[in-house]
């Protein structure tokens, strides 16, 4: 039900300012940019569907955890580590350490919010509850950048890795098809392909991929600690001395650029309307993930710069695959990795692709974005034209643009939308007390401040053309908002009285097993 069907006859008849996709807005650009989005409307939204079509409930914490995992492990190391080690040295496992406390603060944050707002929009949907439609809108303009662009950039990586499985046997893709224009070559045919490939699978169906996901995942951790295993029998602890060649200054530039190795753990909380009990289960399945994919983060880096100087790493693509070949000295174990490795950055692929639709489609649903990308296929049960859509332009993007360019992009983008889920979280302790919330942030305030300000110093020191680019996407933003969205945002159609009686009611299920017609019971 659109937002106008839940209100009395007395209310729905003041409506002035035509409907949900009228041309204007009921109030004023300031009061609509502060204007937030009725939180019990939007977990009536969730249970209710679009149009009558809701996304199907399938996922266990198994399944969550592995979501959020599967976006998560593997990009700072499989991808990034050869640009980040030049910057922090042997020190480099400090950098994940950092980046990844730096999650942390904002991840139990996550875990508040997407326990007590069950919903498939992630930080947009928390922001909008809490701080308005404006804020909403860059936060969920950022979300864009950070989901798309960080799959590209992982899809990148996928041709290094090809290349390296077969290295060992004498054969190599010509760059003419596996890099893009800038970097030798014409166009990334196997990044396009993961993307489309993992486009077409979610296409098929959630559950399905969830299910694909997770084996993919176990294959994924199971790499890793073979690397692990083969690379500490070349361990030197001489490798890390001097400890920080580069100083204090350098393991916080590389702790900058590795916390885009932990973008992922929040691909779960996209999942708040396909998850059985997602008040319990998303807030155990944020947790889990950033415990499994720090430790391994750490324990990689050390075996990696345990084996070999850090003064190698520089312009190294495909790190370790390389440092096998060079410890172990047999081909068929580098294409064993690289095997598993291209399946570690295709689970990437598919749970970030998988978030970026859901962003898309609870922004669609507010009429802030097209309506194709929330649209849910009745067959299906999921958003098929908007996944199509992205996949494509996604692919399009990964056989372009070169790696580093978007990684920092993504990083930039995802800082600013952590910081604004720890703000979130001090704005509803403060004025929604009463609300439920089946995780609570432990030593708040401090927690979320904390969080809020590692985002910002690690933004901060990213460099001057990553802000360049980031400010570059926001005036694009602006364009699209006040092109688009403004004029079709269902919350701001909404008179005065409408938007005071949606604000005032509560939206409770009926939750009679005899009545499956999911009426809504008002006070």
């Amino acid at each position: 039900m659109s937002l106008r069907d839940q209100l009395s006859p007395q209310s729905a008849s003041t409506a002035t300012a035509g409907g949900p996709h009228g041309s204007r807005p009921a109030v004023g650009l300031g009061r609509q940019l502060l204007r937030r989005k009725p939180l019990g409307q939007m977990l009536h939204e969730a249970e209710n569907g679009s149009g009558g079509r809701k996304l199907v409930r399938s996922f266990g914490v198994l399944q969550l955890t592995m979501i959020s995992v599967g976006a998560t492990l593997g990009t700072g190391i499989l991808v990034i580590l050869g640009d980040s080690v030049p910057l922090a040295g042997p020190a480099v496992f400090i950098s994940f350490l950092i980046a990844g406390v730096a999650a942390l603060l904002s991840a139990v944050s996550y875990a508040e919010m997407a326990g007590m707002v069950p919903v498939s929009g992630s930080s947009y949907s928390y922001t909008y509850v809490t701080l308005g439609e404006g804020m909403a809108w860059i936060c969920g303009w950022c979300l864009v950048l950070e989901y798309a662009v960080s799959v590209a950039a992982v899809a990148v990586g996928a041709g290094q890795y090809i290349n390296e499985s077969v290295a060992g046997f004498g054969w190599a893709l010509p760059d003419f098809i596996s890099q893009p224009p800038g970097s030798g070559g014409f166009l990334n045919l196997p990044a396009m392909a993961i993307v489309l490939l993992s486009m077409v699978l979610l296409v098929r169906g959630a559950k399905e991929s969830a299910w694909v996901n997770t084996i993919i995942v176990m294959v994924k951790i199971v790499i890793l600690l073979f690397f692990c295993a083969i690379a500490f029998t070349a361990f030197n602890a001489g490798n890390f001395s001097p400890l920080m060649p580069m100083g204090a200054a350098g393991v916080s530039a590389a702790a900058s650029r590795v916390f885009f190795s932990y973008i992922g753990f929040d691909a779960a909380s996209t999942a708040g309307e396909e998850a059985k009990n997602p008040q319990r289960d998303l807030p155990r399945a944020i947790m889990l993930s950033m415990i499994i994919v720090t430790t391994l983060y750490v324990l990689v880096a050390v075996a990696a710069v345990g084996a070999r100087e850090w003064t190698w790493f520089d312009g190294t693509q495909a790190a370790l695959v390389q440092i096998l070949l060079e410890v172990a000295h047999q081909p068929w174990i580098a294409l064993v990795f690289s095997v598993g490795a291209v399946l570690a950055i295709a689970s990437i692929v598919l749970t970030v692709l998988y978030g970026q639709t859901r962003i898309l489609m609870s922004m669609s649903r507010d009429g802030l974005v097209p309506k194709i990308f929330g649209r849910i296929s009745e067959k299906r049960g999921t958003p098929v034209a908007g996944t199509l859509i992205v996949g494509i332009v996604v692919a399009l993007t990964a056989g372009l643009i070169p790696l580093g360019a978007l990684a920092d992009a993504t990083s930039i983008g995802t800082l600013f939308a952590f910081a604004l889920v720890n703000v979130a979280v001090i704005y509803l302790r403060r004025n929604r007390p009463e609300l439920k919330r089946s995780y609570r942030v432990a030593f708040y305030p401090v927690t979320p401040i904390l969080g809020a300000l590692m985002c910002i110093y690690l933004m901060v020191n990213l460099g001057g053309i990553t802000w360049v680019v980031f400010l570059a996407w926001m005036m694009v933003g602006l364009l699209a908002y006040f092109g688009y969205g403004r004029r079709h945002s269902r919350v701001a159609a909404l008179t005065e009285d409408e938007y005071q009686d949606l604000s005032t009611r509560s939206f409770e299920p009926d939750n009679d097993p005899a009545d499956d017609t999911n009426t809504v019971k008002a006070p």
